[in-house]
Order: C-alpha cells, then sequence, then structure tokens
C-alpha cells in the first residue's frame, strides 16, 4: 500500500495558502496586515498580554513582534504598560480606538471565513480539527 503522506503533505499546503489568501485579502480592507490583526484579535478576545507572549500566541518570531506594535500604537490601536510587579514585563492592551475598531471588522471577517470554509460540512469540520490536531500532537511529538 503506498503511503499518502507526501500528498497529504502537499494537499495541506495548499489549502492552508488558498485560505490564507481569502483571510489575507479581507483583512486588507481595513488598512492592516494578518499579524497586525492577529495581535489586535488575540488583545481583543483574550485581553492584555505581554508583549513577549504574543508571538507565541499568534505564531510570530519574537523580535517581528516590536515591529508590529510599534506599528499598532503608532496607528492607536494599542498601547504599552509597564507590568507594576515586574518592570521588565511589558503588556499591550487595546486602545478605545482599537477596540473599536476590531468590534467594527470581526464579524464581517468571521462571514468571510465561514464562506471560505463552507466548501465541507459542519461535521466534517469536527472531525478535520479533531484529525488536524492529532496529527499537529503527533509531529510536535516527534521533533
Amino acid at each position: 500500500m503506498k503511503d499518502s503522506s507526501l500528498e497529504l503533505f502537499v494537499v495541506l499546503s495548499r489549502a492552508y495558502q488558498s485560505i490564507m489568501e481569502v483571510a489575507k485579502k479581507d483583512i486588507q480592507r481595513f488598512g492592516l496586515n494578518l499579524t497586525e490583526f492577529g495581535v489586535l484579535e488575540l488583545l481583543y478576545h483574550k485581553g492584555p498580554h505581554p508583549l513577549q507572549k504574543i508571538g507565541g500566541k499568534i505564531l510570530l518570531a519574537s523580535g517581528s513582534i516590536t515591529y508590529v506594535v510599534d506599528k499598532l500604537e503608532e496607528k492607536g490601536y494599542l498601547e504599552r504598560k509597564a507590568c507594576e510587579r515586574d518592570r521588565r514585563i511589558t503588556y499591550a492592551f487595546l486602545t478605545e480606538k482599537g477596540k473599536a475598531l476590531i468590534e467594527d471588522i470581526f464579524p464581517s471577517h468571521e462571514e468571510v471565513l465561514q464562506q471560505a470554509l463552507s466548501g465541507i460540512t459542519e461535521s466534517e469540520k469536527t472531525e478535520a480539527i479533531r484529525m488536524l490536531k492529532k496529527l499537529g500532537k503527533y509531529a510536535a511529538a516527534s521533533k
């Protein structure tokens, strides 16, 4: 029996690229890139975060986080605040302008993603999530 691992890798990669292009195009309508949107979305749904932890949450190298946070701060969407207990830690939090932006754009972005992923049923999505988590955990453990 032929091993289909390489074919699965290619299909996963192509599906990811196609879906990310849809997401990227949608987010660009609001003058943001995917990373900026990811930071805003994280802060909106999870609250203020230490800058050092944001990269791991949105899959971005820590060196790039400073640049992205700088850009979002320049746009007035977030602010930095030193931790009162440990001055080595700096938190990023949404400003009112940032909160208003993400509240405005998130629902339509979610609809765009729902449309892009509507090629499979809800039960197929649930099964895909289960299988991809299993695959990811196995791959991570085999590093």
